[in-house]
């Protein structure tokens, strides 16, 4: 099942959540304000995919730019950066889309990339 991390009033999480309710597409839905992946689920997405840990970060959000990570990212350790993704959602890129049983990682709202993973 595809887990997608979301803020509501975000205009591109609705495109997202769009897209899926048209083609059927089911998903378990979760407000990244109110809840995040784990640590260890970031983890496995990073591993999985081979990610760049900056990937999962929302670089142009309000939080991360009062925070200062632009410049302090590279300094934190995996574990230090994966803990902040993990305590506030508003960091993460969005929508974040998972399901680690099939591969399926989306990060962001590109149409045909959508489209191309899941249909």
């Amino acid at each position: 099942m595809l887990n997608i991390y979301e803020y509501p009033t975000c205009s591109t999480c609705r495109k997202a959540k769009k897209l899926l309710l048209e083609h059927s597409i089911e998903a378990n839905y979760f407000n990244v304000k109110e809840t995040t992946p784990t640590i260890k689920e970031f983890k496995k997405i990073i591993e999985t995919f081979d990610l760049p840990l900056k990937k999962l970060f929302n670089t142009s959000g309000l939080v991360y730019k009062e925070l200062g990570l632009k410049d302090k990212l590279e300094t934190l350790s995996l574990d230090e950066a994966l803990q902040l993704l993990h305590e506030n959602g508003m960091l993460i890129k969005r929508p974040l889309a998972f399901d680690l049983k099939n591969d399926i990682l989306l990060l962001g709202f590109k149409e045909e990339v959508w489209e191309k993973a899941l249909l």
